[in-house]
């Protein structure tokens, strides 16, 4: 038979809840040696903590459920799943993910992840955007990750977009770039935010886009969408005043940039440099040049979301929006 608690307390010649405190962090005070102790005899009685009992003489069992709106479709995004994980783990807590897609309503799968009774519930986007979120269903979310609640009910953690777009146009033009063209990602917040650092960087110093073109033919990105990058390079390369840089709204559409440059015989970084955002790692470091570009904070957002969700402390909503980290390679 499995090990329990009266065992334990038994073997250590103290309470039941004095051994509850010393396994699950209850309140009972105790030395660091009677702590000690109680744990070396849980290790050597085979004890493991029951956590459906646990979950109903608390209320909640040591999980933390995740609303994955199409995130596990995406092999980069997962980096948030990743850091809420690890520092989750750090609090003997575990995460689990059901999946949103276009054949579930977000009332559902809550509904699902509710049943396993979570200590937290988080809501986490495949990629940034603005989710509204039904007002029954606000006050079940603790967080939203890579995505902000339309009416600032729930606290949200977001890339910083902006600065990140507004950081790589510095380093092309600290490198000397100065005329630069965007291809960017049509439709989407990020393209929006993208857009907007990298024109504030080029006014500030001086300059003007050499071109703020779409990636694809439709109007919201796919990259399954039909691709306008290679008539955009011919039609920028082929112009009086040629790009010396090209900033790509992902590494995708840089790796597309990369053949379009080479079919016209331009040099990567000697004729025109190449900067870029995401960095998914497959691609970015097997381009020839490896690519510069910014990686996305998702990994340090999953972390501050299990803390957050995990803290003692109540916060009024907020949105935090967290720094990219420039890759620096040799595309620049």
């Amino acid at each position: 038979m499995a090990a329990s608690l009266s065992d334990i307390a038994e073997r250590a010649g103290v309470s039941i809840k004095t051994v509850s405190g010393a396994l699950h962090g209850g309140s009972a005070r105790m030395s660091e040696e009677t702590r000690s102790r109680i744990k070396q005899i849980a290790e050597e009685l085979g004890y493991v903590t029951n956590l459906a009992a646990r979950g109903v003489r608390q209320g909640w069992l040591p999980l933390i459920g995740v609303v994955a709106d199409e995130l596990i479709t995406s092999p980069f995004a997962t980096e948030i799943i990743r850091g809420l994980d690890g520092a989750a783990r750090t609090a003997e807590m575990a995460v689990f993910a059901m999946n949103l897609n276009g054949t579930r309503d977000v009332a559902s799968v809550l509904e699902e992840v509710r049943r396993f009774r979570p200590r937290a519930i988080a809501y986490a986007a495949m990629y940034h955007k603005t989710v509204a979120l039904p007002e029954a269903l606000v006050g079940n979310v603790g967080i939203m990750i890579n995505c902000s609640e339309a009416n600032g009910r729930v606290t949200s953690l977001v890339p910083d977009e902006e600065s990140a777009a507004f950081e790589i146009t510095r380093h092309l033009l600290a490198a000397g770039r100065r005329r630069i063209a965007f291809i960017n990602l049509p439709g989407l917040l990020a393209g929006e935010l993208r857009e907007r650092g990298f024109r504030k960087a080029l006014h500030e110093a001086g300059f003007a886009p050499t071109g703020v073109v779409p990636a694809v033919r439709r109007p919201i990105y796919s990259d399954r969408a039909p691709s306008l990058v290679g008539t955009h390079i011919d039609g920028l390369m082929n112009a009086s005043e040629r790009p010396d840089a090209i900033l790509c709204g992902n590494d995708r559409v840089a790796m597309e940039v990369y053949s379009a440059l080479r079919r016209v015989g331009a040099r990567i970084p000697d004729d025109v440099a190449v900067g870029s955002f995401d960095n998914q790692v497959e691609i970015a470091t097997r381009l020839d040049p490896p690519l510069t570009t910014m990686a996305l904070p998702h990994r340090a957002m999953g972390r501050l979301a299990a803390e957050i969700l995990l803290g003692e402390e109540t916060v009024p909503p907020q949105t935090r929006r967290l720094p990219f980290q420039l890759i620096s390679r040799s595309s620049i």
